[in-house]
């Protein structure tokens, strides 16, 4: 037996077996959009076991509610604000270092200098500063961190 002939076959069921296998492939990969096609194929596959629906409105309906589903996820996701979190620098490195107070470990001549932070160096820019002061990060440009000496 041919594929076609299985689908024909077992009419709106084949939505609801299709739609199952979405919704497993969502939980091996995860993205948010199969889960979405998986229910839109259950929905269809329901409609037609309900209602006789010749194949191609069936197609047309799969699609549409496919669209409007995902769609309607992502407007909510952005609504929702994504970037709401207790760690919103967590993969920008820079800001994160923002507000730390560190030593240098070598001297700021002519605005510029070094300071190690764990086992990476970074670029400073700031006022001449001698090697082993306490210097606090107060911005960044680009890679380059802003340092000014602490004050207590």
């Amino acid at each position: 037996m041919d594929f076609l002939a299985l689908i024909e076959e077992y009419g709106g069921w084949s939505w609801v077996i299709g739609g199952a296998i979405l919704l497993a492939i969502e939980l091996v990969v995860p993205g948010g959009v199969f889960v979405w096609l998986g229910i839109s194929a259950l929905i269809v596959g329901l409609a037609s076991v309900l209602q006789d629906i010749a194949w191609q409105w069936q197609w047309g309906l799969f699609g549409l509610l496919s669209i409007v589903t995902v769609t309607a996820w992502s407007v909510y996701v952005r609504r929702r604000g994504g970037g709401d979190t207790d760690q919103p620098f967590l993969n920008n490195r820079v800001k994160r270092l923002i507000g730390q107070v560190h030593t240098l470990s070598e001297p700021v001549e002519n605005g510029q200098g070094r300071l190690r932070i764990g086992d990476s160096p970074w670029r400073v820019k700031g006022p001449d500063l001698a090697a082993g002061t306490r210097v606090k990060i107060v911005g960044a440009e680009g890679a380059t961190l802003m340092v000014e000496p602490e004050t207590e």
